[in-house]
């Protein structure tokens, strides 16, 4: 495991050379908030990364329900019992192995690795505009129905999941990048992602972080680039 430390945010990144799967932890006044739980075995390398800090984990943020952001949850949830788990409405679903598309959706099979047998039932079920200290909920669908982003309040760091991936190279979700195409390819709908992407942009992070990829700083311009490039790849294949 690597960990790389901006200001009050951790990344945790495992397989980072390889295959790089990320969680987080924002650090607040009397505890930390880990955002995502990476994989099954993560969960003690987590524990410890927080003890090195030398604050609790006091509560545990899903940004949606897929096998690689959810792996260590029901470990850390045994270990950390008063530890609260937040997800949204939506991907809570998800979370109990429900796949089933709610009337309003695109028809549209939810793709990845939807978890099986999950004992965690989450504490808080969130909502956009919710907030889990610091962060404000930010609702970003496509990558799952319910995924959701996180927006640091105190100095407008994003936390978003897989809405983009900036492993060799960023891509807005459900864009397949020939040097990591794994995320585009289990991303429910890619036009409601790119949506959910112009949204993060209006935000102007300070800093992206994202499930799989190094952390980029001031993304504002890259971002951009990013949402064109997909913009132009739909309207291309709109025209076909």
């Amino acid at each position: 495991m690597r960990i790389i430390n901006v200001g009050s945010l951790f990344q945790l990144s495992f397989m980072p050379r390889v295959f790089p799967v990320n969680c987080y932890f924002v650090e607040e006044e009397r505890g930390l908030t880990l955002i995502d739980a990476a994989l099954p075995y993560s969960a003690k390398s987590i524990i410890i990364a927080a003890k090195k800090i030398g604050k609790p984990i006091t509560k545990m943020v899903i940004t949606h329900a897929h096998n690689d952001h959810i792996g260590a949850l029901d470990t850390l949830k045994e270990l950390l019992p008063d530890s609260q788990v937040y997800i949204s409405a939506r991907d809570a679903l998800l979370l109990a192995g429900n796949t089933t598309l709610l009337p309003g959706e695109k028809n549209t099979p939810i793709r990845g690795g939807v978890p099986k047998n999950i004992k965690t039932t989450p504490d808080v079920l969130l909502k956009e505009g919710d907030r889990v200290g610091s962060l404000e909920v930010i609702a970003t669908p496509g990558h799952t129905p319910g995924s959701i982003t996180l927006f640091d309040t105190s100095n407008r760091n994003v936390i978003a999941g897989d809405a983009f991936t900036t492993r060799g190279g960023i891509s807005v979700s459900g864009m397949v990048n020939p040097l990591f195409p794994f995320p585009a390819l289990v991303t429910w709908d890619k036009c409601t992602a790119l949506e959910s992407a112009k949204k993060i942009k209006d935000y102007q992070p300070s800093l992206l972080a994202v499930g799989h990829g190094k952390v980029l700083k001031q993304p504002q311009e890259l971002l951009n680039l990013a949402i064109t490039k997909a913009e132009m790849k739909f309207y291309n294949e709109n025209r076909k």
